[in-house]
């Protein structure tokens, strides 16, 4: 199958072809028919497989076919950045079309705003947009839905880890009852299946691979002890990588790793929530255009960046959902490509490590450390002050043996979620 058989468009089909799509993936070589066909759609796919294109291709093909020219799709993602780039994405699909769209979201100046509500206002073929800013336009009285006939959520369990499920339902609640609606998922919960049992008519359902890593990763892991973190870093980003994402639990430890590989002359930026909007999209942008061979960053980075020749991704520490590895190492191996994902364990991350192996059925392949980085000491333990006697408590001594002993935790060592 190709991306002519669809027989979208031709002005449409020029724009797939000069961004240089040929092959469909599975994800849109199932989930394109059935949208075009007017379906409602659930759709449970892994990142990296396509799954943007499988709901903007057939949307699009409507209103070029239609010649709309009013909002008439609402796309609705988690985060600024997965709206910016699905808005890309638009651009570079409909440029020979015409096809207009507008990226609603906050945390922009005042500029931004007003440029999201002149978008607006002009009637912009498809928003696509974060729930909080829509709502912000809608309750101004500027946005109006009544024309709407295609409502997407992208990474819809996202958006509700991250608290949208209310607003969702609010932003329904101006939309026709007649439309169609898609849902697009990395995983499928309880949760998601209620949320699609409200919004979504006589569904079809694609399940494509759910939680299972992209075959083109080479996983490793490295078991070490904290202090042999950051020099194994460095030693793996001398390997010769073009293009690489190194994720760590919490921001803190984002800001110390950026210090440190500066301090190497390694080129690198660090993308945590202290960063202005721009500076964001500053260091996305220069990653993508290859200035940056690295960026540093909590899971914020795990869905909210699609850059197609990430060739590594290093997990500085076992990330404590299972699914988030899965969303980590999806960065790389996009778009039927190879890629290498590499994961720090200590003795603290092992049971995630096995949580991790069980969700995606298969152990992960276990790496030896460089030679001298075996010679490197974990951190020496901190001994309580002894004065004299054996420090009885209860008729126990204060020692190891009953885990009274303290220890000094050293720095990112600390895998709390960001």
């Amino acid at each position: 199958m190709t991306f002519q058989d669809f027989n979208f468009d031709e002005q449409l089909l020029e724009g797939v072809l000069s961004m240089g799509y040929n092959t469909p993936t599975p994800i849109q070589s199932l989930a394109i028919p059935a949208i075009m066909n007017g379906d409602d759609l659930i759709a449970c796919a892994q990142t990296g497989t396509g799954k943007t294109a499988s709901y903007l291709l057939p949307v699009l093909d409507n209103i070029c076919k239609t010649h709309n020219h009013h909002t008439t799709a609402l796309v609705l993602a988690p985060t600024r950045e997965l709206a910016q780039q699905i808005d890309q994405q638009v651009e570079g699909l409909a440029y020979f079309s015409g096809v207009s769209s507008q990226a609603v979201f906050g945390g922009g100046d005042g500029m931004a705003y007003e440029q999201q509500r002149r978008g607006i206002q002009n009637n912009v073929n498809i928003l696509i947009a974060t729930p909080g800013r829509l709502i912000a336009h809608l309750t101004s009285g500027v946005l109006k839905l009544n024309q709407i006939t295609h409502l997407v959520l992208d990474e819809a369990d996202r958006m509700l880890d991250m608290g949208f499920h209310d607003d969702i339902m609010r932003i329904v609640g101006y939309l026709p009852k007649k439309r169609q609606t898609l849902l697009f998922s990395a995983t499928m919960p309880q949760r998601i299946r209620k949320l699609a049992n409200a919004i979504l008519h006589n569904p079809q359902q694609i399940n494509i691979a759910i939680s299972q890593p992209a075959a083109g990763i080479d996983q490793q892991i490295y078991r070490l002890h904290d202090q042999q973190k950051t020099p194994l870093l460095k030693h793996i980003l001398k390997q010769g990588y073009q293009s690489a994402i190194v994720f760590a639990s919490r921001k803190e430890i984002v800001k110390s790793l950026y210090k440190e590989l500066k301090a190497a002359n390694v080129n690198t930026a660090a993308f945590h929530s202290d960063l202005e909007q721009k500076e964001r999209e500053e260091i996305l942008l220069r990653f993508k255009n290859r200035q940056l061979p690295v960026i540093i960053g909590t899971d914020a980075l795990s869905r909210g960046i699609d850059v197609e020749g990430i060739d590594l991704v290093v997990n500085y520490d076992v990330p404590p959902d299972p699914e988030d590895y899965v969303h980590r190492i999806g960065r790389t191996a996009r778009a039927a490509t190879t890629g290498t994902a590499i994961t720090f364990v200590n003795n603290r991350d092992l049971r995630r490590l096995k949580t991790i192996e069980q969700l995606i059925e298969r152990p992960i392949n276990e790496k030896e450390l460089p030679g001298d980085l075996k010679a490197i000491e974990p951190a020496k333990e901190t001994r309580p002050e002894r004065s004299g006697g054996d420090h009885k408590k209860g008729g126990r001594r204060n020692d190891r043996r009953y885990g009274k002993k303290k220890h000094t935790k050293p720095a990112g060592g600390d895998n709390k979620s960001a």
